[in-house]
């Protein structure tokens, strides 16, 4: 339960004044509504005004504070043009006010003949002085003599003035919170309280300190309820898996193992021989051979009698790991299903009764494998594949709810720099594949002009006429799968009208999966030569044919998605190809970026670049999945407090008594603040 002491910060936005259904839709698109939101909703910078007592040539350019009287006001025939109301300031001159829409509220706001304060930035149009769309308000009640103010990210609709008084209201109602930051580590970083941190950075924007402080918090409770999950996890109990080799010995490799893979099966090996669940993160660069190794690991656990789970994030790559394993365990004895929300009526009942009474050992599927009416007979093992969608949170409500949590393996092919695995990870061991399969070359990269594109088509042609399958990856036009789906359309309408019907294949998100799977089925068949598609073939396309990847608007890519649709191609013994498509006006960090992209196939070495160029929330995905980024914290910030606040979370649990000590109390209202409070959960439960 909530401390009462947080109740008013949880209060929605509708209970501030002025706030009526109308400024709350307004607040909605800045990801405002509860007071605690205007509280984090922090200024991008600060504008300074200057009061005067009339303009003069040495405001031009500047945000000025002026008491004007209207005297006139002029309309445009058409109702096409701005309205301008004419006023004169204290010396007589003449300043015209400039609105381009709403003319109804200037008439009310600037009555002629009486004076009123107007606020905006001092311009010159020909032979007039100008100030367009200003802030008005009766002498007195508006904008006041400040000599700086903050600037905040609006929507249409709302005035930085507007947002600002609300933020004064919502400071008035945010009670002193205890303190939850190590007495020492605050005294040395000269940090402020809480409340005082917040006042201080919505009043001046460009203080370090307090937003130094603001971003520790956030990183902080991150880290404590890590470490929660982590302890949690550790006083559970689970069958110990050690497995018997009979599977695994009987089970014909596509190559030798690399010492990467030896490594890493023997840290997930020794995990599961343990009575306290595994808890491990495997990364590797794309075609490193993670599934082998957790196919190897899955087998493991069917040797000690229990049974695997495989999470995919897509019903694609659900759909193709079930083929895979089918093909790779025929013969030895082990029955593999699928579930997926497609799977319906008699199918879909005997899965579920394979899975209650023990006879199907490995389940495939997306997140339908673990709903509530999936009940296993004895599930040992949980793999997680490219777990954007089961992040930190969720990871926290699977702990509290397990009575026996199996064992569990994250798998990610996208490279995590590792302060960023510290802050989504934190709670589990890290192994690594830092070395490739042999017979996997290097993906050549090219960045080409879209001046050219003629020439790509051209040698597009040439490579499906010798037999070849390419990809083709449309633009990322906007945050809108509807957007990319057209774009995706007009693309594959041209290259069928160039190489036919029969030759070219669309996936796109929003299309149902059926007709997916049809498309990447054939595709994978090689019937299809081209496959247009948007960013859905990231992850889970294994098509060895295809040695052409072609990405279209590829500045508008993070480096992080540009490696995982490189990283379709180059999966088999061919010489593979990537072009990436610019447009002409590239600007220096799209330039960079694609530079990069040329000069590096490292994983590891580009995570680090697009954490340091985009921030955590874009690397990970979790701005599309749901998982919350960071209010506060920049990248930067995560790099140099991170360690800091894991440091500071460890000695609560060591050394001040836990969440029941004195600051303990204190990190239960910050955990609750960032809304981590499955972590207190954790406690009670454990």
């Amino acid at each position: 339960m909530r401390p009462d002491i947080l109740n008013p910060l949880f209060t929605e936005v509708e209970a501030l004044k002025g706030v009526g259904p109308q400024v709350a839709k307004l607040l909605k698109k800045l990801d405002v509504t509860r007071v605690v939101d205007l509280l984090y909703h922090l200024p991008s910078g600060s504008i300074e005004r200057v009061r005067a007592p009339s303009a003069s040539m040495a405001l031009l350019g500047h945000i000025v504070i002026l008491d004007l009287k209207p005297f006139q006001t002029r309309e445009s025939r058409s109702g096409r043009g701005p309205m301008r109301v004419f006023a004169s300031d204290g010396d007589g001159n003449t300043i015209s006010l400039v609105y381009f829409n709403n003319p109804g509220w200037a008439k009310r706001s600037l009555p002629i003949g009486q004076v009123r304060t107007v606020s905006g930035k001092l311009e010159q149009y020909g032979e007039e002085w100008q100030i367009i769309h200003p802030e008005v308000s009766e002498p007195g009640k508006g904008v006041q003599p400040a000599v700086r103010e903050a600037v905040y990210p609006l929507t249409e609709g709302l005035t930085n003035r507007r947002v600002g008084e609300l933020v004064r209201e919502a400071l008035e109602r945010a009670p002193e919170l205890p303190e939850w930051i190590e007495p020492s580590l605050a005294a040395r970083e000269c940090w402020s309280a809480w409340r005082t941190s917040l006042a201080l950075i919505h009043r001046e924007p460009a203080t370090a300190d307090a937003r130094k402080r603001l971003a520790y918090d956030e990183i902080f409770a991150n880290q404590l309820a890590l470490l929660l999950l982590r302890q949690s996890q550790r006083r559970h109990r689970t069958a110990p898996l050690p497995g018997t080799g009979e599977l695994t010995a009987t089970l014909k490799l596509p190559y030798q193992l690399t010492g990467a893979q030896r490594r890493v099966i023997e840290e997930i090996r020794g995990d599961m021989a343990q009575s306290a669940p595994m808890l491990r993160l495997l990364q590797g660069d794309v075609g490193s051979g993670k599934t082998l190794v957790a196919v190897l690991a899955m087998l493991t656990a069917v040797e000690s009698g229990a049974q695997a789970a495989l999470l995919a994030p897509t019903e694609i790559l659900a759909r193709q790991h079930h083929a895979t394993l089918l093909g790779q365990l025929d013969g030895i004895g082990v029955r593999v299903a699928i579930l997926t929300g497609r799977e319906k009526g008699r199918a879909r009942d005997s899965v579920l009764m394979g899975l209650a009474d023990g006879s199907i050992n490995i389940l495939v599927g997306t997140h339908a494998i673990f709903q509530e009416k999936v009940a296993y007979k004895k599930l040992g093992l949980a793999v997680i594949d490219e777990q954007h969608r089961f992040g930190v949170s969720q990871r926290l409500l699977l702990a509290s709810k397990a009575e026996y949590p199996p064992h569990l393996l994250v798998m990610t092919a996208t490279p995590i720099p590792r302060t960023l695995t510290l802050t989504q990870y934190g709670e589990m061991d890290v192994s690594r594949i830092d070395e490739m399969p042999p017979g996997r070359t290097p993906v050549e990269t090219r960045v080409i002009s879209e001046e050219k594109l003629s020439d790509v088509v051209d040698g597009l042609g040439r490579h499906i006429a010798g037999g070849g399958q390419a990809y083709w990856v449309c633009p990322l036009v906007e945050e809108s799968e509807k957007s990319d789906a057209a774009a995706a359309e007009e693309s594959a309408r041209i290259l069928k009208l160039r190489f036919g019907d029969g030759k070219v294949g669309l996936v796109h998100g929003r299309m149902k999966g059926p007709d997916k799977d049809s498309v990447m089925a054939r595709f994978a068949a090689g019937d299809l030569a081209v496959l247009v598609a948007t960013t859905v073939i990231e992850v889970g396309v294994d098509v060895p044919n295809a040695t052409l990847m072609i990405v279209e608007g590829a500045e508008r890519f993070g480096l992080a998605q540009l490696h995982q649709l490189r990283g379709r191609v180059g999966r088999g013994a061919g010489k593979s190809t990537c072009l990436l498509i610019r447009s002409q006006n590239l600007t220096e960090v799209g330039r960079a970026r694609l530079s990069l992209m040329r000069e590096t196939n490292d994983g590891f070495r580009i995570a680090e670049e697009d954490l340091r160029m985009r921030g955590p929330g874009e690397i990970l995905g979790t701005r599309q999945s749901g998982e919350e980024a960071f209010r506060c914290a920049t990248a930067e910030d995560v790099e140099t407090l991170a360690p800091i606040a894991q440091s500071d979370a460890q000695l609560l649990l060591d050394r001040d008594g836990g969440l029941s000590g004195p600051r303990g109390q204190a990190a239960r209202t910050c955990l609750y603040l960032f809304e981590r409070d499955q972590a207190v959960g954790l406690i009670r439960s454990g």
